[in-house]
Parts: C-alpha cells; sequence; structure tokens
C-alpha cells in the first residue's frame, strides 16, 4: 500500500469536501429531457451534452465544467482513458460500469468518481434514456 502524505491528504480532504454542494446545485437542477439529436454523439445511441462551466475555488482545479453523457436505452459508451478527474452522478437510468478492476451497478442518485489516466466503460442497462452528469475537473 502506498503511503499519502499530508499535503495529499489535506487536498483530498478540501476536494471531497468541495464535491458535495456542487452536486447538490448541479442535481437540483431540473434533468431536460434531451431530444434524439441534441449534443455531440461520441459512441451509437451516446450523446454528449454541455451544461456549463464556472471557476473553481479547489487549488488543484482551475475550473469545472458539467456535461451530461445522455444513453439510448441498452446504449453503451465504450471504454476510454479518462482526459480528467471527474465526478459522477447517474440523473436517470441505471448503468452497469466497468473500470479495470471491478464491475458495479448504480442507479438514478448514485455517484462515482473516474480518475485521470484511468479507463472507464458504461452501459445504460435500464428501460428509459438515461443521463450521465459528470463534473469534469479542469487542472490549474
Amino acid at each position: 500500500m502506498k503511503t499519502i502524505s499530508r499535503r495529499s491528504a489535506i487536498a483530498l480532504g478540501v476536494t471531497a469536501a468541495a464535491v458535495p454542494p456542487l452536486f447538490t446545485l448541479a442535481a437540483a437542477a431540473k434533468v431536460k429531457k434531451y431530444g434524439p439529436k441534441e449534443g455531440k454523439e461520441i459512441a451509437p445511441g451516446v450523446r454528449l451534452v454541455e451544461v456549463g462551466t464556472g471557476n473553481s475555488d479547489i487549488p488543484a482545479y482551475k475550473s469545472i465544467s458539467i456535461v451530461d453523457i445522455v444513453f439510448q436505452p441498452g446504449a453503451a459508451a465504450p471504454q476510454m482513458v479518462m482526459d480528467n478527474d471527474m465526478v459522477c452522478t447517474i440523473a436517470a437510468g441505471e448503468f452497469t460500469i466497468k473500470k479495470a478492476d471491478k464491475q458495479f451497478k448504480l442507479r438514478e442518485g448514485d455517484m462515482y468518481t473516474c480518475a485521470k489516466g484511468k479507463t472507464d466503460a458504461a452501459t445504460n442497462t435500464s428501460k428509459v434514456v438515461g443521463i450521465h452528469r459528470i463534473a469534469v475537473l479542469i487542472p490549474a
């Protein structure tokens, strides 16, 4: 097991404390029903819709971009390497998430994280349009 420095522990604590209020605001925003052509297609049946961007008070990040990834029923985003750290919440639907070392299921309201340089894949396992609301943390 790797040891963690005091500075890293403090940064992690500050980040963890800052993310819940962000998602309270992001989740509180009514999730829009997206049309089949809104946003940019990133895989068959999967579209990326930009919601907004704001400045970050977290020292390690200069800004935070909120995006919705809209999945048609049964659609899957292939395994990809993450370009940034991200905090994800399931705004609609149910998903199976596959990472390099584990696989798990999530329902509406559940959250998970993705780390820069790690892989992640998602499949909408519900019979409704599924939405991942993602806070993309842009480094300073």
